[in-house]
């Protein structure tokens, strides 16, 4: 049974809904207040007028202006958490009584009640895509409002149920997808800027590059994440020779190396619903089947927040890792073209390896996990920092957030699951002692567990 089938079904029971609502209430003014109609939505008791209001509430919520957009989140936050009435009434039964029914009360009356309402606006037709675009409206103000925290803790959790592993489809992109999906490629790429429909053909149309995405039956052609893959050689230590226009491909059956060089996440809306570890796990396990000579799977990536750290230090009374002869050093990397320079290259190699290696393997957040965003994602895959590369790229990008740094983390498929657990368990960081040996042997602070395995 074809989507549209089951499109065009849902859509003549929402029109029978709006029949029945139509006949049993006087119709509602075009203006009427959107939390108005969620009130009734979460108390409307038949499906065919419920999916009717549901359609009704996202039709009404795709009009509103930011300032519109916002009021419903506030309601939201507002008006429809707990029922505190039903939620004491619960309470005070499980205290007197402790057995299992007054407990799976207490749990049902402690659900906000936004998350039924959720619940019920997927219902209509295409709500699913509707309430991710919600969602990102909703991070999207965050910042503003900590008080939508609760709100968007809910849609995290019940999106993160509908977007579970069993629900997503790999799908390999070539030259042949649809174009729909060619432009989002495009659109979506996160790290190394895709210039046009020549540089995406040189990414997945030779025979040596893949790009692979993550698909879901709700959104249509619409890409939740996805992997750029170069088959090579060796491992890479810079994105030039990865992302040059000339080159000659490799024929991969003679490649021993696959590089993950760019991971882009395209939803906003589905932020901290985590895609990127059954994703390259798969491609690895995809492209070991297809290419029996690949032995290594590493990945080429970014350091975004190395010198955004460094900035701090420099701030800093008592710096962690930066020292007075760093600084001067630092201090000539604020002139415009120093990475043109080589003897000013080769003055600098020095300190900004020790500070990488400090960055990656001592500093850490107050929650005890290293700093950078990158490493703490690909790390907690259980993969290895297997190496620093300085100088791996000198974009605009590159030269404003790492100085240029790139660092590759290495996917041993005998040692992911003993490297996760590691880290999950006890922080411990899986490094190549080429890393470790970056480290300046001074007095070291207790800090993450650092593993040469």
């Amino acid at each position: 049974m074809s989507s549209s089938y089951l499109n065009d079904l849902l859509t003549t029971v929402v029109e029978r809904g709006r029949m029945v609502i139509d006949r049993n209430r006087s119709r509602r003014p075009s203006g009427r207040d959107l939390a108005e109609l969620a009130e009734a939505l979460v108390t409307e008791p038949g499906e065919a007028s419920g999916m009717a209001l549901a359609q009704e509430i996202l039709d009404g919520y795709a009009a509103l202006d930011w300032a519109g957009r916002t009021s419903v989140f506030r309601s939201l936050a507002q008006g429809f958490g707990p029922d505190m009435g039903r939620l004491e009434s619960a309470a005070h039964a499980f205290v007197e009584s402790g057995d299992e029914a007054s407990a799976m009360e207490l749990h049902r009356a402690s659900e906000p009640r936004r998350r039924e309402l959720i619940r019920r606006l997927n219902r209509a037709p295409g709500a699913t895509a509707a309430l991710v675009n919600m969602r990102a409206d909703l991070v999207a103000r965050l910042g503003d409002h900590p008080e939508f925290a609760g709100v968007d803790r809910d849609f995290e959790h019940l999106l993160s149920s509908w977007f579970n592993r069993g629900f997503l489809v790999l799908r390999r992109i070539d030259w042949s997808t649809p174009a729909v999906i060619l432009e989002k490629i495009i659109r979506y790429e996160a790290v190394h800027e895709i210039q046009g429909w020549e540089d995406l053909r040189r990414r997945i149309d030779p025979p040596d590059r893949r790009l692979y995405a993550f698909f879901h039956p709700a959104l249509v052609d619409e890409p939740l994440i996805f992997v750029e893959v170069a088959l090579t050689t060796d491992m890479p230590e810079a994105i030039g020779p990865i992302l040059a226009e000339q080159r000659t491909p490799l024929d991969p059956d003679r490649a021993t190396t696959a590089v993950f060089y760019s991971i882009s996440n395209c939803q906003t809306g589905l932020r901290g619903i985590s895609f990127g570890s059954f994703l390259i796990k798969q491609v690895v396990e995809e492209l070991a089947q297809t290419f029996p000579s690949l032995k290594t799977f590493v990945t080429l990536s970014p350091a975004p927040g190395f010198r955004r750290w460094l900035a701090r230090e420099l701030e800093a009374n008592s710096p962690e890792a930066v020292t007075p002869a760093d600084r001067k050093v630092l201090e000539k990397l604020e002139t415009p073209g120093w990475h043109e320079d080589p003897a000013l290259l080769a003055e600098a190699r020095p300190v900004l390896g020790a500070l990488a290696a400090h960055y990656f393997l001592r500093s850490k957040t107050v929650r005890g996990t290293p700093r950078d965003a990158v490493a703490r994602f690909h790390l907690g895959n259980g993969a290895r920092l297997e190496r620093i590369n300085l100088f791996g790229d000198f974009s605009d990008r590159a030269l404003s957030n790492a100085y240029g740094l790139m660092v590759n983390y290495l996917y041993d498929r005998r040692q992911i699951e003993r490297n996760h657990e590691a880290y999950a368990k006890a922080g411990t960081i899986a490094a190549a002692p080429a890393v470790r040996r970056l480290l300046r042997r001074t007095a070291e602070p207790r800090q993450l567990a650092i593993s040469d395995e």
